[in-house]
């Protein structure tokens, strides 16, 4: 495997399971040092102590975090941490939307508020948004995440424009149903929602609209996230990658 991200220096939130870690290990793969970023201790030291890494406990949810991360240069941004609930919009909890929001857009404009300045002086820099197809699509019960996605898309274009002079391009990976504890949990508040069995919210309702029939693998995100912040990467930004099995085609 080609060392592409030698002497590069990523941050990845979200990096003590999922598609997080998936990343931390294809950048370490590629070359990259890894700033392993979770709020669980236990895991981000895990997944820092098989690759070298370095662990970073931290809340997103709390503005303060950005006060942990390392006083270095970071290279590339790997915005992956995020959580779901799933609620009628009369019955969604105000506290728990607006936590949403702070982890899955506040921080990633906080990371990119620290960072962007450092990849300006270097000519060089990659912000990856793990977005979702709820990031281009809605669906019922999930008001908060589809906005909170909504937001990072739009968000990521900005970072785009202002980058792209200085080197630092920003892209959004919008996958579909990862198969990570975070769509676990999805499927049993569906059929809670719902009132049927967990794989008929898997096969009728996750899968419903997708054209292939399956959850998507934490390293086919990754192998894509890598793509971007590699050299063949270097034109892509401001867009957004569906990872969907066909979803968003219709």
């Amino acid at each position: 495997m080609a060392k592409e991200l030698t002497g590069r220096t990523a941050l990845v939130t979200g990096a003590g399971s999922g598609i997080g870690a998936a990343c931390a290990r294809r950048l370490t793969a590629a070359g990259a040092r890894v700033l392993v970023l979770d709020l669980r201790a236990e895991p981000a030291e895990k997944v820092a102590a098989e690759l070298g890494g370095t662990a970073v406990v931290a809340d997103l949810s709390d503005s303060g975090f950005v006060a942990a991360l390392p006083d270095e240069p970071i290279d590339i941004v790997v915005n992956n941490a995020g959580f779901q609930h799933v609620a009628p919009i009369e019955e969604f909890p105000p506290e728990v939307f607006a936590t949403m929001m702070r982890v899955m857009v506040e921080a990633p404009f906080l990371i990119a508020r620290r960072v962007l300045p450092g990849m300006y002086a270097n000519g060089w820099g990659r912000f990856v948004n793990i977005s979702s197809v709820h990031g281009l699509r809605a669906s019922p019960y999930k008001s908060a995440y589809t906005t909170a996605k909504h937001a990072l898309e739009g968000f990521s274009k900005v970072v785009a424009l202002e980058g792209a002079p200085h080197g630092v391009t920003s892209t959004c990976v919008c996958p579909a149903y990862v198969r990570t504890g975070l769509v676990e949990a999805q499927i049993a508040d569906q059929a809670k929602v719902h009132g049927i069995e967990p794989d008929a919210v898997v096969e009728d309702i996750m899968l419903q609209p997708a054209a292939i029939k399956r959850l998507i693998e934490p390293e086919e995100v990754a192998e894509l996230v890598a793509y971007l912040c590699g050299p063949s990467g270097a034109f892509i930004t401001g867009v957004s990658l569906p990872v969907d099995g066909g979803w968003t085609a219709r």
